[in-house]
């Protein structure tokens, strides 16, 4: 999915569009510029970047069933 105009605003704390591109590419974010010259952002790649996507999660530790042993 793409980042709403909210989430877009949140993110890179402008308002303006050639504002938001300079601070996307400033933070290394990938985006494409519409024709109007709004950006369009994959949520998926902003959650992946800054750590909140699911590969985040933490790993379950597996213990050994000793009864089994």
């Amino acid at each position: 999915m793409i980042l709403t105009h909210d989430e877009l605003c949140n993110l890179t704390k402008r308002t303006r569009k050639d504002a938001q591109a300079k601070v996307l590419s400033y933070m290394g974010i990938d985006f494409i510029k519409r024709p109007d010259g709004s950006v369009a952002v994959s949520a998926a790649r902003v959650e992946s970047l800054l750590g909140m996507g699911s590969q985040s999660k933490t790993i379950k530790e597996v213990e050994p069933k000793w009864k089994e042993i």
